[in-house]
């Protein structure tokens, strides 16, 4: 998908109702107050010695920063923002509200915005060293904790 392509689904995400109860539909989540969407995915890294891992990491990287890049052009400076006290505060066992949860066990920062009253957001997603890297925006009406 190109950059071009991302910025479409964003912005149909930023217009579309939120549902009442979680689904999934193709690579987009959506639940109440929120859409969390996979832009792009890599390939798993199961056989990589560990250079491919860097590689991968720096294109996913380089084109979060472009794609986050755009966006700024449009609403101004975005915020960086750490999701690890948020991942550290949910294994405690505080109840954090969805899609912060969620992305805070995946995702190390985010780029993130308040255009027109709800919160947009991109980062780069990673489960585990040996599994893919995933792109991802989410569009939220729910507040950052």
């Amino acid at each position: 998908m190109t950059t071009a392509r991302h910025l479409e689904v964003i912005d149909l995400l930023r217009v579309r109702d939120f549902p009442a109860e979680r689904g999934r539909s193709g690579a987009i989540t959506s639940g109440p107050g929120y859409h969390l969407v996979e832009l792009s995915t890599s390939e798993d890294l199961w056989d990589d010695d560990g250079s491919r891992r860097v590689e991968v990491e720096e294109q996913y990287g380089a084109e979060c920063d472009a794609l986050a890049q755009l966006l700024s052009e449009r609403w101004g400076e975005a915020q960086m923002v750490s999701l690890w006290s948020v991942m550290t505060r949910s294994m405690e066992g505080e109840e954090i509200a969805e899609p912060w949860s969620g992305l805070s066990q995946s995702v190390r920062y985010l780029h993130l915005w308040q255009p027109d009253g709800r919160w947009v957001a991109v980062g780069v997603s990673q489960w585990g060293t040996e599994l893919e890297f995933q792109l991802m925006a989410v569009v939220t009406e729910v507040d950052p904790p």
